[in-house]
């Protein structure tokens, strides 16, 4: 097949259930961004809460199921899948801070150069990664730059929140890369246990260690925690997990991107936040160059995992 061919097919629409089932993923992901940015508890504890709600809801039901997998599972397996978790539990460690600092936009679009590193992992590892991608990968620094360049211009805070954003970005396309070697051993039921029981240990430990409060907040705090995880952990991830039955992972890939702009206006409309205008031109070239990029991989890229 030419790369044309895989081109087309790879942008081929979902059957109209699948479609449905990934709008409504994709309107989860864009809402956890305001979600926690509007949350009154500490940044880790929210990583946490949301993780090991999610982990439970999802453990208990995969662990029974596939006893005989764990029980198979050699150690390599094991180290591989709890690596993965321990890159996720620094994603979470890195990006959630970030929408408390910066703007909810800026947060949104800095955490997804995941795909930039992605392919910047896979070149580092021999493969050969298109002209477009490259290409797209320097228009996606540019924008970054710009970003934080406008950030900096605002307060110290929200730069320091753009970093954190990149290095959200960064630990999430190590955690892809690792749990795609992780998953051509195990399943993804079993896989997906692992990864997320170590996170929350390790969000678990994060918090201890910087005195972060498990509890006491206010009934709003505990409504907004249960939504987070709803939203992105539950309805985002295991739906974008169940379109990909029928869906290229392509065009999930590119779907996905559609969080940016969700997120920035689902924090303009509750939260009233907007990001500085001389934001915008960078916001605009960063979702463009993730785009080529994508487009550019086509096959070769790994589904965007909803860690949002």
């Amino acid at each position: 097949m030419s790369r044309t061919e895989q081109s087309q097919e790879s942008l081929v629409l979902p059957p109209a259930r699948d479609a449905g089932l990934l709008v409504v993923a994709l309107a989860g992901v864009s809402a956890s961004g305001p979600i926690m940015a509007a949350t009154a508890a500490p940044a880790l504890a929210i990583a946490f809460w949301r993780n090991a709600l999610g982990a439970g809801s999802t453990g208990l039901i995969t662990g029974l199921r596939h006893r005989a997998e764990f029980a198979a599972l050699d150690r390599r397996g094991w180290a591989v899948a709890s690596l993965a978790g321990v890159f996720l539990a620094l994603h979470f460690a890195t990006w959630v801070p970030s929408v408390k600092l910066t703007s909810v936009a800026s947060a949104t679009a800095l955490v997804a150069t995941q795909s930039v590193f992605t392919g910047l992992i896979a070149a580092v590892a021999g493969r050969r990664l298109p002209r477009l991608a490259w290409a797209g990968m320097a228009v996606a620094i540019v924008g970054t730059a710009l970003i934080a360049g406008a950030d900096f211009a605002v307060s110290a805070r929200a730069l320091g929140g753009d970093g954190l954003a990149v290095l959200g970005g960064i630990f999430a396309a190590a955690y892809v890369t690792t749990g795609a070697t992780a998953r051509r051993g195990m399943s993804t039921a079993t896989y997906t246990t692992i990864c997320y029981g170590v996170c929350a240990v390790g969000l678990l430990a994060a918090c201890l260690a910087g005195s972060q409060p498990l509890g006491g907040y206010s009934g709003r705090a505990w409504l907004l925690i249960l939504a987070v995880t709803g939203c992105a952990q539950l309805l985002g991830h295991s739906l974008i997990n169940v379109v990909l039955r029928s869906v290229s992972a392509t065009l999930v890939s590119l779907t996905i991107l559609i969080e940016v702009p969700g997120a920035a206006l689902i924090a303009a409309a509750w939260l009233h936040q907007r990001p500085p205008a001389s934001a915008v031109p960078g916001l605009v070239l960063l979702l463009a160059g993730l785009v080529v990029v994508v487009r550019g991989r086509g096959h070769a890229a790994e589904p965007a995992p909803d860690l949002d």
